[in-house]
């Protein structure tokens, strides 16, 4: 059995905030399990199986999963290492006031169509504000019920995210990809590798994964280790170390890649969300 831990960092009328780190112990699908309330879960570090009936979504970094409530689903961890997430819990009225009536669905009880939507740098930045923030205690209550309202609402803006529409053959090989991509994400892998993990030819799978995630393969991988840069920043102080255990060739391409989705650097990440001194 997977071992759980679950952090409070925030509860209001408007939003409840937990943090939620799983050991991944449990390798194939779990027991059973119902959410009490509709939430938003952003991985940010690791990977896991959510299996909603005959719907699987692969849960990294990159995406934001729907829990809807009362609905039941399983996990499961076909990569060792565990994962964590932020769950968010929006108060109902709120959340349907933010929700897009098309991704809603129809029905007495307020739930999402789909199981899950691929989030943009800048959402992937405010989960991170707002775990270190809330983590270290360093910020307002008024700052992060506004982070977790912009954070939401970009998470289901049609020009912030995206919602994936494959076959179930297609989204599979793409789902097969992402857990070799989270398998090791340092790994400088090549195309033709990643190809033959899948079982298809190199020229196929980057037809496939661009159709379904709407990103070249490339980009996908670079915003996986990306994200977890923002996990790690409150951990190294050499961010030369940092850029070149996740994969990077160097620190300028670590930075300047960093930048380029975020709208900042490394270091002035670490100050902006006071990680350091400045």
């Amino acid at each position: 059995m997977s071992q759980f831990s679950t952090a409070l960092l925030l509860q209001t009328k408007t939003v409840a905030i937990r943090d939620i780190v799983c050991d991944g112990g449990c390798r194939h699908k779990g027991d059973e399990e119902c959410a009490h309330k509709t939430s938003l879960v952003y991985p940010y570090r690791g990977v896991f199986m959510r299996h909603v009936g005959r719907n699987d979504t692969v849960a990294e970094a990159n995406q934001m999963l729907f829990f809807n409530a009362d609905q039941g689903y399983r996990i499961s961890h076909p990569i060792e290492g565990g994962d964590a997430c932020v769950d968010l819990a929006i108060d109902e009225t709120m959340l349907e006031e933010l929700a897009p009536k098309d991704q809603v669905q129809r029905g007495a009880a307020f739930s999402f169509r789909r199981q899950r939507r691929r989030i943009d740098p800048r959402a992937q930045a405010l989960v991170a504000l707002l775990r270190h923030g809330l983590r270290r205690n360093v910020a307002e209550t008024l700052e992060a019920e506004t982070l977790a309202l912009t954070l939401v609402r970009r998470s289901l803006g049609e020009r912030t995210s995206h919602a994936a529409g494959a076959s179930a053959g297609r989204q599979k090989l793409v789902d097969r990809a992402k857990l070799v991509l989270s398998s090791d994400l340092a790994r400088r892998w090549t195309l033709s590798e990643i190809a033959a993990e899948v079982g298809v030819s190199p020229v196929y799978l980057t037809q496939v994964f661009q159709q379904v995630e709407a990103t070249p393969l490339y980009r996908y991988q670079l915003r996986l280790r990306l994200a977890r840069a923002l996990d790690l920043l409150g951990q190294y102080e050499d961010l030369t170390a940092l850029g070149l255990d996740l994969g990077f060739s160097s620190h300028s391409h670590f930075s300047a890649s960093f930048k380029q989705s975020f709208g900042q650097t490394p270091a002035e990440f670490q100050r902006s969300a006071r990680l350091r001194r400045k």
